[in-house]
């Protein structure tokens, strides 16, 4: 019997830490694509998550570690978010679905939950290769998604149409949020989606 409380007590605790890592990087997720990966301190983090600056080194070696946690999150909710808009809608209305709600007014107002690529990609070479890694495993990702809603997926052509889209979108959604007249936005975002290869 003591043998078994011995046990859960430990287990208790690597639970709880768990728990609280996760709470950091879920902040941090939202904080680097809210003020950018050189916006972003250490002491807001976890101010944000309601624990002490010195609980920090518990969790994580240094900082970069945690901005390539939290850009792993940060990507892996946008990649969920994207596949289920696929997942939704019959396979033959998915990439049309993919394309309106990535280029959407929800989308474009919701920086600190969508996509990191276009909120944090011009800040993104000057990372830690950690960061730099994460980053480009999202990237493929992407093109691949894009690339499995063609018809000719497999073929050269649907890959490089891929390539074309996703950094059509990202480009669009980055300059649609960079300007300050909400019609220029509308229109940069209707233009692309009129233009954008079809799958």
């Amino acid at each position: 019997m003591m043998l078994i409380m011995q046990n859960r007590k430990p287990n208790a605790r690597a639970a709880a830490k768990d728990a609280t890592h996760e709470r950091i990087v879920a902040v941090a997720a939202r904080a680097i694509r809210r003020s950018g990966y050189d916006g972003t301190g250490v002491a807001d983090i976890m101010k944000e998550a309601g624990l002490t600056h010195g609980a920090f080194y518990a969790h994580f070696t240094s900082r970069e570690a945690m901005l390539a946690e939290a850009a792993g999150r940060a990507c892996a909710e946008s990649a969920a978010v994207v596949a289920e808009v696929v997942a939704s809608v019959p396979s033959e209305q998915a990439f049309a679905s993919m394309l309106r709600t990535y280029l959407s007014r929800e989308h474009l107002e919701q920086v600190e939950m969508g996509c990191p690529l276009a909120a944090l990609g011009s800040e993104t070479p000057r990372q830690a290769p950690e960061v730099r890694r994460v980053t480009t495993r999202h990237i493929k990702e992407m093109i691949d998604l894009v690339a499995r809603q063609s018809p000719d997926w497999g073929q050269p052509g649907a890959h490089e149409r891929a390539l074309v889209t996703v950094a059509t979108m990202v480009g669009t959604l980055l300059l649609a949020r960079a300007v300050d007249e909400p019609a220029l936005s509308d229109s940069l975002c209707a233009a692309a989606l009129k233009h954008l290869p079809p799958a």
